[in-house]
């Protein structure tokens, strides 16, 4: 009787790797590297500690934790309701709602630029445009009076910021309340509308069809979401325009 063959490996696609050793490994090289970084800049660069805290003296500015100054950045260009409640609430509704957005059955367990084009692009614009970049804003560029200061200006020189704020209707050449409101609603309501014409656009091609219309609509809305936090932004920056939509019971 033929002895049993001992148990060997068993061989998966060609084009498969082991966890062991290709992928722990670069795992480890990469942690050692990032161990070395955070070692050399913490002995070259000092820790921005200050004096005591004295509560006849508030320090100018005044900032978060370095990870909530995305949030205190966004307090420039947003009422508070909008900055600290909608923009969070935004980003926890749809972290939830990825997985019955996405249908896409190419790449599961990984991820690649040729196949998920429109996955990462979003993942990069919300990430980094939306939360890193607000931080980088707020710990490099924002100096007493939370005024802007490129990171070589020194903050000892005294800025003057213009203090006006004019809303996007004012500068439409609209000054009467009832018609700014309703010149407002339309700008708002054209922006997310820029979704229904991208429907109507593309609503026979495969993507749209495998999506479908009530999940395009919440993708649509989401998306043109994080774009008009982009462009309030740079209104904001560009021409100090405080608000979009301005009405009795909120402004925008």
């Amino acid at each position: 009787m033929e002895a049993p063959k001992p148990a060997t490996e068993s061989s998966g696609p060609s084009d498969s790797l082991t966890t062991w050793p290709h992928l722990v490994r670069v795992e480890f090289l990469v942690a050692l590297a990032a161990m070395l970084v955070l070692t050399v800049w913490s002995i070259v660069l000092d820790a921005p500690l200050e004096e005591a805290a004295n509560p006849n003296r508030t320090p100018d500015p005044s900032k978060a934790p370095w990870y909530f100054l995305g949030l205190q950045e966004l307090l420039v260009y947003f009422d508070p309701w909008i900055a600290g409640v909608m923009v969070p609430l935004l980003i926890i509704v749809g972290l939830m709602a990825i997985p019955y957005l996405d249908r896409n059955p190419a790449g599961n367990g990984y991820f690649t630029l040729k196949q998920r084009p429109f996955a990462i692009a979003t993942f990069l614009f919300g990430f980094v445009g939306l939360w890193i970049i607000p931080i980088v804003i707020g710990v490099f560029c924002r100096g007493p009076g939370w005024n802007w200061y490129w990171p070589w200006e020194s903050w000892d020189v005294a800025k003057h910021a213009d203090l006006r704020n004019v809303n996007l209707t004012d500068l439409l050449g609209v000054t009467d309340a009832t018609a700014s409101a309703w010149l407002g609603g339309a700008l708002v309501a054209g922006w997310y509308g820029l979704g229904g014409l991208f429907w109507l656009w593309k609503r026979k091609s495969l993507a749209m069809l495998q999506l479908g219309a009530a999940r395009y609509a919440i993708v649509a809305f989401l998306w043109l979401s994080m774009a008009g936090i982009v462009v309030k932004m740079a209104l904001r920056l560009a021409l100090n325009v405080k608000y979009v939509w301005v009405c009795p019971w909120f402004s925008v």
